[in-house]
């Protein structure tokens, strides 16, 4: 895909400085105003407390070496979360952290960023829920709080989230879609999609199959991986491709089996009608001749 979830470990910190000196440039492309500004990596006090802030951003990097426990794919945070949960317009860290506690429609009641942080883990890193109060949890608790100082609590803070995407002119189709990926994406993810491992580490991660996030995440909506393609993909190349390309590689993207929806009711009609009934989801349709999400109940972790 476009680049579309870029890479982690040593090659996604030596492109941070890369992505941080674009920042303004993105950020009023993105309409975001790029009105906040975290603090440094340099500023990370040397104490304690300091040091379970560098834990939560070697989290954010390396999720599955930090946090193995609770890991079941080959993703990190920062796959989604650019230049380690600082970037605007890509779900920043220190945004998300002043807009909680909040209502989630996704689970149908008020979280607290620590039970939002525990959704990450069950459907993007298809892994299971760190405890509440854990040190994982907390680490990354620290990271965002840190990063968001001097950010007033503010549900409407500026580059929260991705960007709005326009409407697509013409509906999301899976044949252009597949163009786009060929052209600008299967060079870093593969053209099978499976991402790039150097020295077995994922460098470049999967974006469908068995070591990609399950059919529960958010990137499981075309439309949020529309938004977050276009804001930020390919890596380094925030708004090269159109509206109409991120939609159409967005839906070739998700036109691919997945692991399992965690929440799966026993069958696909009744998970797609509890948990998928919207049209930006292709869990439960059928695309070139599959049924996506026919892969029975999820693995037990």
């Amino acid at each position: 895909m476009v680049d579309a979830l870029p890479p982690v470990g040593a090659a996604s910190r030596a492109a941070a400085p890369a992505a941080s000196g674009t920042r303004a440039r993105l950020n009023a492309a993105a309409g975001t105003g790029a009105r906040f500004t975290p603090p440094p990596e340099s500023a990370i006090p040397d104490d304690d407390f300091g040091k379970m802030v560098r834990l939560g951003r070697n989290i954010v990097l390396e999720t599955p070496t930090y946090a193995k426990a609770f890991v079941g794919n080959t993703l990190s945070c920062a796959n989604c979360h650019l230049d380690a949960g600082r970037m605007a317009g890509s779900a920043p860290l220190w945004a998300a952290y002043v807009s909680y506690p909040a209502y989630r429609a996704k689970n149908h009641k008020v979280n607290t960023f620590a039970e939002r942080l525990q959704g990450c883990f069950t459907f993007s890193q298809n892994g299971s829920a760190p405890p509440l109060g854990s040190e994982t949890l907390v680490a990354l608790e620290a990271y965002a709080f840190w990063l968001s100082k001097g950010l007033p609590v503010d549900e409407k803070v500026a580059g929260r989230g991705y960007p709005e995407l326009p409407k697509p002119a013409r509906a999301p189709d899976y044949a252009r879609g597949q163009a786009v990926y060929a052209a600008k994406c299967a060079l870093c993810h593969g053209a099978d999609g499976q991402g790039q491992l150097t020295h077995g580490a994922t460098v470049f991660p999967p974006l469908w199959g068995p070591q990609s996030f399950n059919w529960g995440a958010g990137m499981a909506s075309y439309k949020n991986a529309a938004a977050f393609i276009r804001a930020n993909m390919p890596y380094g190349m925030s708004y090269s491709l159109s509206p109409q390309e991120a939609w159409d590689v967005a839906y070739f993207m998700n036109a691919h089996e997945r692991p399992q929806d965690p929440r799966w009711l026993g069958s696909v009609a009744a998970t797609r009608a509890k948990f998928h009934n919207t049209p930006f989801s292709l869990y439960g349709t059928v695309v070139k001749g599959t049924l996506l999400g026919d892969t029975g109940a999820p693995l037990a972790r």
